[in-house]
């Protein structure tokens, strides 16, 4: 008897302490990560920075054709084997170059990318402004010197006329 409730007394003590273990056991299953499946608009989102490789100057999520198509689906894979957004765009640089993001990822070449354009038209007004202020200056010149030949015709008239009345 005395063996029993002693045999007893371990079995409720083990089982007491295997209790928490199989909490916490419960707790590590419940945490761990709920994948929530990609939708349309996850892969959308990538897929509007990314260009056609078949169509010119076509966004990825926009164009219709096969190839885009495949590459939506790609995105999707990767988006499900838990790529980032960036890793899944320096993929596709990687694999087909910088026109499939329409602006270099390289950040000198980005910046004289979007540099130039503005430099240019700085450029432009720079020398049209130029151009224009000469043309007024030469214009008022030539006014200035029409002005004058004509005034000194008029007094050269005039005193050619006073010499034959006066004879």
């Amino acid at each position: 008897m005395k063996m029993r409730f002693s045999l007893l007394a371990l079995f409720v003590i083990l089982l007491g302490m295997s209790l928490p273990l199989a909490s916490a056991q419960e707790d590590i299953v419940d945490t761990e990560p709920v994948v929530e499946p990609v939708t349309d608009d996850d892969v959308n989102a990538i897929a509007k920075d990314l260009y056609c490789p078949v169509c010119e100057n076509i966004p990825l999520d926009a164009c219709g054709t096969s190839a885009c198509e495949d590459w939506r689906y790609e995105i999707r894979l990767q988006l499900e084997a838990g790529r980032t957004e960036q890793q899944i765009v320096d993929d596709f640089v990687a694999r087909f170059g910088d026109r499939v993001v329409g602006t270099p990822q390289d950040p000198v070449l980005r910046a004289l990318s979007l540099v130039t354009p503005l430099l240019a038209i700085a450029l432009g007004l720079f020398f049209a402004v130029r151009f224009f202020l000469q043309y007024q200056r030469d214009e008022e010149t030539t006014t200035l010197a029409t002005d004058k030949q004509a005034q000194d015709d008029s007094t050269s008239y005039k005193f050619l006329l006073e010499q034959d009345i006066s004879g």
